[in-house]
């Protein structure tokens, strides 16, 4: 099982479990009220929703990782089209961002 399949697994059983917020209004408020523990952001998300977020995630010390593109990143979740999301959470994030580490 590659790296990829293993992160949409855990982001689908996030979503399942209610642990995952989405949409930029949500995601800005998890990671500013400290719920988010990794946040997601789309491929081909805007150059100026990338940087929100990039900058957003290290001022807050949130890991930020790039995934898929939007149609993907939503349909990890079950939802359209999702350009960010936040894991809520913290076994999770651990297990999704010790993955991301290991590439």
């Amino acid at each position: 099982m590659t790296k990829e399949e293993r992160v949409r697994g855990y982001l689908g059983l996030a979503a399942r479990a209610g642990k995952i917020e989405s949409g930029e209004f949500s995601v800005e408020k998890a990671v500013k009220s400290g719920r988010a523990y990794v946040v997601y952001i789309a491929g081909d998300a805007s150059e100026n929703t990338r940087k929100k977020f990039g900058n957003m995630c290290e001022f807050y010390k949130v890991p930020c990782y790039a995934l898929a593109d939007r149609e993907e990143l939503g349909h990890m979740i079950g939802r359209l089209y999702r350009a960010s999301l936040a894991v809520t959470d913290p076994k999770l994030a651990k297990a999704l961002i010790s993955l991301e580490e290991q590439s």
